[in-house]
């Protein structure tokens, strides 16, 4: 008698299950975007049941209350909204591609770097958006007349910075395109960069300008966080880099690292050397990952890309 066991490859919505019982800070993010959208329409649905059939009482309570303006003395009397615009979508398939496009690079972007990261360049890409919209409708005179009642919301910003700060962290990382066939994500973020820039007389100008704000904001990070690195020396990271760090982090720093003997202490030489080794073999293991991916890896190296990010 013989034995058959049929494994049944996973759906896509099976994917997407194990995606959010995961919990992870990038499921947060998707949750809360999607979470706002849908309380925007129930209270839209309830209005209309009160005899405003076209929501208008929501769109604009909410719009003054949680959207960025241009105009700077109407921002600085709602300066929360620098927050609130990153989550507030009215359009639905503003909100579809948003969430896409943050789920598609969020998930590469983790497979690199610790979730912590992902939530900073998140948040911090939408502030340079919004503070990009903001400048460019107050300094150029074509923005006079439509200051005053402008402004701006949804994630696209903080979702431009993800994926330039993933293309510019794995620039060889390739996907596959409909009709194209393997692309480079390096290539693809530059394209999305050149069409905000020329698209910005074609309409929507504050919110090109605030993909391109979130954009550079991905970029520069991406640079200051390796230069971080390359250090090779505690306590030497750049401002910008310490500051965000701190923000998100519960613990100490301390001079161990993977493999140390924790029971005695490290001379400043033996720490450098132990740490430059360190990064040496979690260089390699991510010219790995871009070249073949993170299945191509062995169990040890995924242990030990794990544990590293981990004491980050």
């Amino acid at each position: 008698m013989m034995n058959y066991n049929y494994s049944q490859n996973p759906g896509p919505f099976d994917e997407i299950k194990r995606f959010f019982k995961q919990g992870s800070a990038l499921s947060v993010l998707i949750l809360v975007n999607t979470g706002v959208w849908f309380f925007i329409q129930v209270l839209k649905v309830i209005f209309f049941f009160y005899n405003n059939p076209d929501g208008d009482s929501v769109a604009s309570v909410l719009l003054h209350a949680l959207a960025i303006p241009a105009s700077i003395p109407a921002l600085s009397m709602r300066p929360w909204t620098i927050f609130t615009y990153m989550f507030l979508h009215f359009d639905i398939w503003h909100i579809l591609f948003n969430m896409l496009w943050l789920y598609w690079f969020g998930r590469i972007l983790i497979e690199f770097m610790p979730s912590r990261q992902l939530v900073l360049i998140y948040f911090f890409g939408g502030i340079c958006g919004g503070l990009f919209y903001v400048l460019a409708f107050n300094v150029f005179p074509v923005f006079e007349q439509i200051l005053p009642v402008s402004f701006a919301l949804g994630a696209s910003a903080s979702v431009m910075a993800i994926v330039t700060a993933t293309a510019v962290y794995v620039p060889n990382y390739t996907i596959q395109l409909f009709l194209i066939g393997r692309l480079k994500i390096l290539y693809l973020a530059i394209a999305l960069f050149v069409f905000d820039f020329f698209m910005i007389p074609s309409g929507n100008a504050g919110g090109h300008i605030a993909h391109i704000g979130g954009a550079l904001f991905g970029a520069v990070y991406i640079l200051l966080y390796r230069f971080s690195k390359s250090t090779g020396k505690p306590g030497t990271s750049p401002d910008l880099i310490q500051v965000l760090r701190n923000l998100f982090r519960n613990r100490k720093n301390t001079t161990h690292s993977p493999g140390f003997n924790y029971n005695r202490p490290v001379s400043d030489e033996e720490y450098n050397l132990k740490k430059k080794e360190t990064q040496k073999k979690v260089d390699d293991i991510l010219d790995k990952i871009s070249k073949g991916g993170y299945d191509c890896l062995t169990k040890d190296e995924k242990e030990f890309l794990f544990k590293t990010s981990n004491k980050r």
